[in-house]
């Protein structure tokens, strides 16, 4: 597995070699984690990431994510795969502004 994130590091691209290696590393995570980078759904604010899921979207910080996976389960999610990968490849939307989530009830949510 060190491998291919040295793979990854040392040319911070995601051609099919690499996108091949991470999937036979991470299975089922890899793929949900390179469709989430390819439609643009990982973005980084001045204080942390948030990947868009199919259903949510889930705060990302360094090796904590507040999706289920992860909070309940203890399991190392896709969100953090594609943190991880999005930021060697530098391949996230760059969103200047603290995140704040803004509730559906509050003025402009």
């Amino acid at each position: 597995m060190k491998g291919i994130w040295s793979e990854l590091e040392r040319e911070r691209i995601l051609d099919e070699p690499v996108r091949a290696g991470l999937e036979s590393a991470f299975g089922n995570k890899a793929k949900k984690a390179l469709a989430a980078i390819d439609a643009g759904k990982i973005r980084r604010y001045l204080d942390f990431f948030v990947v868009e899921g199919r259903t949510a979207s889930y705060v990302v910080d360094e090796e904590f994510c507040t999706c289920g996976d992860f909070m309940y389960r203890g399991r190392t999610c896709w969100h953090l795969l594609a943190v991880r990968i999005a930021m060697i490849t530098c391949r996230y939307e760059r969103v200047e502004h603290w995140y704040m989530e803004t509730r559906k009830d509050e003025p402009g949510g």
